[in-house]
């Protein structure tokens, strides 16, 4: 492809077509915008993740027709996912088509175990993400979701304003009287 000799070829293909690749997908990110590598829903985070492969496959090309396809590829997932976003956007039922819905794992301290059961999350996973968000007490939770994309937020403090919980599945039994 640059060179007759094998090894010099090798380093200069991995070298100018990944250094190529990366301006590319800079150049189609500023022309897309900032949620191009989000992970706002289930669909950003598959799409990023395919970006990887892809921009891998662009600095491993052994000829100018797979370095193309390639360039053709990730142009084809940054478009897909502009076009859904803006679909996401206007369309209610369009998002709830294809995006997961996030769920109330922890509310007031308690832990949720239908929603538990229900998403495998172990009461350990959430023990784990109470650590890192510096929580010292279950009593200081006021709520933990698993949200679209598979992170788990851990809301704590002295009160919670109902609508940051708005869109959340609660599973939770209803409390009988």
């Amino acid at each position: 492809m640059f060179f007759d000799d094998t090894t010099y070829d090798i380093i200069a293909r991995g070298t100018i077509l990944t250094a190529v690749a990366i301006v590319y997908v800079i150049a189609l990110t500023r022309i897309v915008g900032l949620r191009s590598f989000s992970k706002m829903t289930n669909f950003d985070f598959v799409i990023t993740v395919a970006s990887g492969t892809v921009l891998a496959g662009m600095g491993r090309a052994t000829d100018w027709q797979g370095f193309g396809q390639a360039a053709v590829v990730m142009f084809a997932l940054f478009a897909v996912q502009l076009v859904l976003a803006k679909i996401r956007k206007t369309s209610d039922g369009f998002e709830k088509t294809i995006q997961n819905e996030p769920v109330l794992l922890m509310i007031d301290g308690r832990f949720c175990q239908k929603a538990m059961d229900e998403t495998r999350v172990a009461r350990s996973d959430i023990i784990a993400k109470l650590r890192e968000s510096n929580t010292m007490n279950f009593d200081e939770v006021r709520a933990v979701v698993l949200e679209t994309t598979g992170d788990i937020s851990v809301m704590h403090g002295e009160s919670l304003d109902p609508t940051i919980l708005e869109g959340v599945r609660d599973l939770r039994e209803p409390e009988s009287a």
